[in-house]
This record gives C-alpha cells, sequence and structure tokens, in this order.
C-alpha cells in the first residue's frame, strides 16, 4: 500500500526487457530487498540493491498495463516506498496497481500553477470525481473538473519540480489508478442490488 506522496524521482540506469535499474537514494532508506516498492505508481519488488541503485523485475503483464515498457536509460521515474502500518498518509491509499493508461491532453498554466487533462479510459472516468482523488503515475492529485473522456489536476510548482509530472507534455503515457474506495463503493452497491432484485 501507497500514498501518493512521492519520495524521490530517481532514474533508470538500465532498461532490459524484463529488469529495470534504477538509480535512488531517498525511497531506499531503511529498504530490503523482497520489499515493494511503487515505481511511477506500479508496485514491484525490489530484487536487489547497491549503494544508490536497486532493480525490479518486471513482467509482460506489468508491461501490457503501465507505461513502464516506454522508459529508457536515463529515463525519470517517481518512487514511493511502501507505506507501514501506522505511518502518515499524506495523499490518499493508492495500491500500486495500475487500472489503466492514460495520455496528456493538454497542459494549461494557470497563476503559480499548471492545469494538466487527461484522457483516460471509461473504467477508470466511471470513479472520477470532481474534488476526489486520482493516482497518476503514482502521484496523488485532486480532480479540478472532468467530462466523460478526461480529467483535469491543477499541479503546484513543487510537485512539477519533485516528480516527472514537470517533465509531461501533451502525448505523453501516464500510468492511472482510481480510488479504490470508489472501487468498492461500487461492489457493494452492484451487490446490494443484485440481493435485492433476487430477493
Amino acid at each position: 500500500m501507497f500514498t501518493g506522496i512521492v519520495a524521490e524521482k530517481g532514474k533508470v540506469l538500465e532498461a532490459g526487457a524484463e529488469t529495470l535499474v534504477i538509480e535512488s537514494w531517498l525511497a531506499l532508506e531503511g529498504a530490503a530487498v523482497g520489499d515493494s516498492i511503487a515505481v511511477n505508481g506500479a508496485c514491484l519488488t525490489i530484487t536487489t540493491m547497491a549503494e544508490g541503485r536497486f532493480a525490479v523485475d518486471v513482467t509482460p503483464e506489468t508491461l501490457r498495463r503501465t507505461n513502464l515498457g516506454d522508459l529508457r536509460e536515463g529515463s525519470a521515474v517517481n518512487l514511493e516506498p511502501s507505506l507501514a502500518y501506522g505511518g502518515k498518509v499524506g495523499g490518499h491509499l493508492v495500491q500500486g496497481h495500475v487500472d489503466a493508461v492514460g495520455v496528456v491532453a493538454g497542459v494549461t498554466p494557470e497563476g503559480n500553477s499548471r492545469l494538466i487533462t487527461f484522457d483516460a479510459p471509461r473504467e477508470i472516468m466511471r470513479y472520477v470525481v470532481e474534488k476526489g482523488f486520482v493516482a497518476v503515475d503514482g502521484i496523488s492529485l485532486t480532480v479540478a473538473g472532468l467530462s466523460d473522456a478526461h480529467f483535469t489536476v491543477a499541479v503546484i510548482p513543487y510537485t512539477d519540480e519533485h516528480t516527472t509530472l514537470g517533465e509531461r507534455g501533451p502525448g505523453d503515457r501516464v500510468n492511472l489508478e482510481a480510488d479504490i474506495l470508489a472501487k468498492y463503493t461500487e461492489r457493494l452497491l452492484t451487490e446490494g442490488e443484485t440481493q435485492a432484485a433476487a430477493g
């Protein structure tokens, strides 16, 4: 489990077909081989570690469902270590299970922030509500506006500087994870309606 608060912007040192080696200093503090770590919002397992770097295995399933296959040597990635029980939840509860890949549709400066609009598939948009949460490349963000096919977030300079959002532009692919509470709520309501109809 994660919170969508990026600990560090890491750098890909090696991008193999099944393995990523990533430079990291802050996100590895207190970590051990076998621990979970979110890379652009995808929960992966640390398989090896050395000073200032770690490796993770990436399965074909993960590559199909995320933007991790787009990574190359030198690519920046958002890193977050897993949440310890009793730890501070600064964003929202994020599982690290990417639901779909979206695309940056537009970027508009607004005062001290930037409005970024993402095209997103229907399976994500059904869970997105204004002022609700969504994870974009593992970053917990608040929805500022939405339509049937896209949503918009306001990004402050700190987030631009300390995450990969500052490097994103139109056409870039991003990992999306809907709020787990919305998914559970839908499931409970659907079950309730099914039972009521059967009763």
